[in-house]
C-alpha cells in the first residue's frame, strides 16, 4: 500500500493546531507518516504535539526561516511516494487521503492531484466553497490558484521541482505548482478535500497586501526560465492582468480598497477579459469604499446557504 508523507508546518497556532492533527490522524487511510515541524513556537503548540507525539513519525520545535523551510526540513525526512502539507489552522476533510490516492492509482502519469476545498472562519463555520476547473500549465502562469491543502503531489515531482523556494513567503505554493506542470501532468478530482480557516491572524488576512508583490516575482521567474518563458510569451497580457488582479484582491483583503481599485483598474487596461472575468473584486471594491463590507459579507453567507440547501 502507498505510504503517503503529510508535513504540518507551524508556528503559534495553539488555538488551531489539534484540529489539524486530529484531522490527519483519524483519517481512513492506513498508510500515513505524519511529520509536524514547529518553529519554536511560545504557545501551547509544543504541549500539543507532545500530545500525539506517538502517533508521529517526527516532530521537533526549533527555530526556522519560516514555512518553505519547515515544509522542505519535514519532506527531507519523508520516505512516502505522495507528499502533501497541511498547514496547522487548516484541516482534512473525511477520506481525503484515501480519495486522493485512489486518483494517483488511476491516473499513474500524474504527477500532481487536487481537489475541492471548503473555507472556513476562525471558528470552523463554512462561508464559501472553493471549486476548481482542470488547468493547464498557462492557467497557472496566469494565476488560476489552486487550494493549497487540498493538493497531492508524487514524491518524484517534488524532488524533481526542488522543493520550495526559500526566499518566497506568500505565494510561494503557486511557485511550485508551476515548476512541477512544467514538467509533468496535474490533474483535478472534484471532490471536497480540505478546509482553509480565514482569520486574522492568517497570513492570507494579516499579510494579505503582500501577495500581490510575489506574483510580479513569478512572472520574472518564469520569463528566465527556459521552459516556461515560451509559455509564458503565449499569455504575456493575460498573465500581466492576472498578476494585477491577484495584487487587486490581496489588497482588498489587506484592508485597501483604493490600491485595490487602482490595480483591478491596471488589469483592465492590459487585458479586459481577464479583469471582467472577476467582477466580484470589483463590486466588493465598491463596497468596502462606501464603508458596506457587512454586505458584502451577507452576499457570501447567503450563497454558501445556497449551495447548502442545493446539496
Amino acid at each position: 500500500m502507498t505510504l503517503v508523507s503529510i508535513v504540518t508546518p507551524s508556528f503559534n497556532q495553539a488555538a488551531y493546531l489539534e484540529r489539524t492533527i486530529q484531522s490527519v490522524l483519524n483519517q481512513d487511510y492506513p498508510n500515513i507518516e505524519y511529520i509536524v515541524i514547529d518553529g519554536g513556537s511560545t504557545d501551547d503548540s509544543a504541549a500539543i504535539i507532545k500530545k500525539y507525539a506517538d502517533k508521529l513519525a517526527y516532530w521537533i520545535s526549533e527555530k526556522d526561516r519560516g514555512q518553505a523551510d519547515a515544509v522542505n526540513k519535514g519532506f527531507a525526512r519523508a520516505t512516502g511516494d505522495i507528499f502533501a502539507w497541511l498547514n496547522s489552522d487548516d484541516y482534512y476533510l473525511e477520506g481525503a487521503i484515501s480519495a486522493a490516492v485512489k486518483v494517483f492509482e488511476k491516473n499513474p502519469d500524474a504527477a500532481l492531484v487536487y481537489g475541492n476545498m471548503l473555507a472556513v472562519d476562525g471558528d470552523g463555520k463554512i462561508f464559501n466553497a472553493l471549486t476548481y476547473k482542470q488547468l493547464t500549465l498557462e492557467d497557472l502562469l496566469c494565476f488560476q490558484i489552486i487550494g493549497q491543502p487540498a493538493v497531492f503531489m508524487r514524491r518524484s515531482a517534488w524532488q524533481a521541482a526542488g522543493g520550495l523556494d526559500l526566499n518566497l513567503h506568500f505565494m510561494l505554493d503557486h511557485h511550485l505548482w508551476i515548476r512541477i506542470a512544467r514538467r509533468g501532468k496535474i490533474l483535478r478530482a472534484n471532490q471536497f478535500w480540505a478546509a482553509a480557516r480565514y482569520h486574522p491572524a492568517a497570513k492570507n488576512v494579516a499579510q494579505a497586501a503582500a501577495f500581490g508583490r510575489e506574483a510580479f516575482r513569478i512572472l520574472d521567474f518564469a520569463a528566465q526560465d527556459e521552459a516556461l518563458a515560451p509559455v509564458l510569451a503565449r499569455v504575456r497580457r493575460r498573465a500581466r492582468a492576472a498578476a494585477h488582479r491577484v495584487d487587486s484582491r490581496y489588497l482588498l483583503d489587506g484592508g485597501q480598497p483604493a490600491a485595490a481599485l487602482s490595480a483591478w483598474t491596471r488589469a483592465l487596461l492590459l487585458h479586459p477579459p481577464t479583469a471582467l472575468a472577476r467582477m466580484n473584486i470589483l463590486a466588493s471594491i465598491f463596497l468596502n469604499l462606501l464603508g458596506l463590507q457587512k454586505v458584502r459579507a451577507a452576499i457570501l453567507r447567503q450563497r454558501m446557504k445556497s449551495r447548502q440547501q442545493e446539496n
